[in-house]
């Protein structure tokens, strides 16, 4: 790792183990076609907040028990019996809504409140014949599981049922719902609607619906055979992780600082249209081989990779170069720094501040502007469009970044931070971890804490303290377990800092106020 200490052992991340979880999709005859039940998760949640989603929640113990046990269970196959319980509680609970063989009921609200308290209520309503629950109707139609770049991730298995006609209507909970909105819209309505930049939700999602309206088209637009044909094949496995409009991630991984564990490589641009690739980390053949896999789907849509584009210089972002270029062939765009450790030929491309990286599409042009965005490294860029920042190593929703001594400043690093902070954009992509729909709330968290810590640095000086350790406990008194020797160089980078700006010097007794 370049902005590691020398000398320092950094550890491998450790990849978080998938836990199992269910949605469900619900369908149902519309004025003009089949339409999917979509739910609006509140602003106020810790993940996922205001996101499009669906029915759901993790598969508990007590699901696994209970679908042993329940007679309407029986004819399911064993391995399916707790994924089956947890789905037709999870649909009580959350929307109101028995799935019976052929019907679907009314929950009361009552029932559904005691159910929260005591899940065993719900086993105890069907089983009294309160409310139906039966798999007849419910089809697996798909498994996705959570990026591995991810600290939480789920295998999730997503069931599909069909609203027989004058089914009741699904209905928020009246306290404590984790939803504010339910809204039926057709597959394409949705996906059109996340095209616009105008709806949020998790990639998984995504490429379900694409999914869906695909099989609806290819089947008249009849439900039922659409969902036999994907019950038949359930997709799972790799897919691709869109996580806004245009763009794809690719995670790759790689030894960096943990508790990341991968490199976010992310494609630019429409299917079918002009394309970038930031930041292709492969060095690995399994890395290399996922890569190419990407890279190949690019190409069987029609895609036209312009260029390579390299957020800075680490190691930890630049890939295997002459393998990378045998699976395509583009020139690489980057800031004058980065070139010192990748070879430059004629047809590659010094990125400046301010320049436009124009990518055609099916629906038109897109704009990138380019930012050069120092202190982390010198010659650091960032990607912004007219809604999006494709950030580098500029900030991360997990863990934190470096200003390595060796070549960073912390002044520009917070000069960097306050600049894209102004551009005001909807999401933000890392190249570690996941990304963020609330920008300014992670980049004012960045701001306010190394302008705390650079404050912390005087204020040690100020005391009389000289010691470079002395000053490194007094600065980081706000994180007494932070690792030594990362404390000690981070707290360099803000004394070599104030020095280059004049406020402090180095003499033979240590660190000292210019007065």
């Amino acid at each position: 790792m370049d902005e590691a200490p020398q000398g320092l052992n950094i550890p491998r991340g450790r990849v978080a183990k998938p836990r199992q979880s269910v949605s469900i999709l619900l369908t149902r005859d519309g004025k003009n076609g089949v339409e999917v039940l979509l739910a609006h998760r509140i602003p106020t949640l810790r993940a996922f907040a205001d996101f499009w989603s669906l029915p759901g929640g993790g598969i508990k113990d007590f699901d696994n028990k209970t679908g042993n046990k329940l007679a309407s269970l029986e004819n399911v196959e064993k391995e399916w019996k707790g994924t089956m319980a947890a789905i037709l509680r999870e649909t009580a609970e959350e929307v109101g809504l028995a799935i019976g063989e052929s019907s679907v009921e009314r929950v009361s609200m009552r029932l559904r409140h005691s159910i929260i308290e005591n899940p065993d209520q719900w086993a105890n309503a069907v089983d009294s014949n309160q409310i139906p629950a039966s798999g007849n109707m419910i089809s697996h139609i798909g498994t996705r599981t959570t990026p591995p770049f991810a600290p939480l991730r789920f295998c999730n298995r997503f069931m599909h049922a069909h609203m027989p006609p004058g089914s009741p209507d699904p209905e928020l909970l009246d306290v404590g719902s984790e939803f504010d909105e339910l809204v039926w819209m057709s597959a394409d309505d949705a996906i059109k609607t996340w095209e616009s930049g105008n709806m949020l939700t998790a990639p998984p999602i995504v490429t379900l619906l694409r999914d869906v309206a695909e099989s609806l088209k290819n089947n008249q637009q009849n439900i039922s055979a659409a969902i036999n044909e994907l019950s038949s094949d359930p997709p799972s496995g790799e897919h691709r992780i869109e996580l806004a409009p245009g763009i794809e991630c690719v995670p790759i991984r790689t030894q960096t600082l943990p508790p990341a564990t991968h490199t976010n490589c992310f494609i630019l641009g429409e299917r079918g249209g002009d394309r970038i690739v930031i930041d292709p980390a492969a060095k690995t053949d399994d890395e290399l081989e996922y890569l190419q896999r990407r890279i190949k789907a690019v190409l069987e849509d029609g895609g036209n990779i312009l260029a390579t584009v390299f957020t800075h210089r680490h190691q930890d972002h630049v890939g295997d170069l002459s393998r990378i270029n045998e699976m395509y062939s583009a020139p690489i765009w980057c800031a004058k720094e980065t070139f010192e450790v990748i070879p430059n030929y004629d047809t590659n491309r010094i990125l400046k501040d301010g320049d436009i990286l124009t990518l055609k599409g099916p629906s038109g042009n897109k704009d990138w502007k380019v930012y050069i965005t120092p202190g982390h490294c010198p010659g650091h860029i960032c990607l912004a469009s007219d809604q999006y920042v494709i950030s580098g190593d500029l900030a991360v929703m997990v863990g934190t970044i470096l200003v390595p001594s060796s070549d960073g400043n912390m002044d520009d690093y917070i000069e960097s931070l306050r600049r894209i902070n102004a551009l005001e954009s909807s999401m933000l992509f890392p190249a570690h971890g996941p990304f963020t729909h609330q920008p300014a709330k992670l980049l004012n968290r960045y701001i306010s804490h190394r302008e705390g810590r650079h404050t912390r640095v005087l204020e040690a000086l100020n005391q009389g303290m000289n010691n470079i350790e002395e000053i490194a406990n007094h600065a980081y008194s706000d994180t007494p377990d932070a690792h030594p020797m990362l404390k000690v160089d981070q707290t360099l980078s803000h004394l070599i800092s104030h020095e280059k700006a004049g406020r402090i010097r180095k003499t033979t007794k240590g660190w000292e106020i210019i007065v």
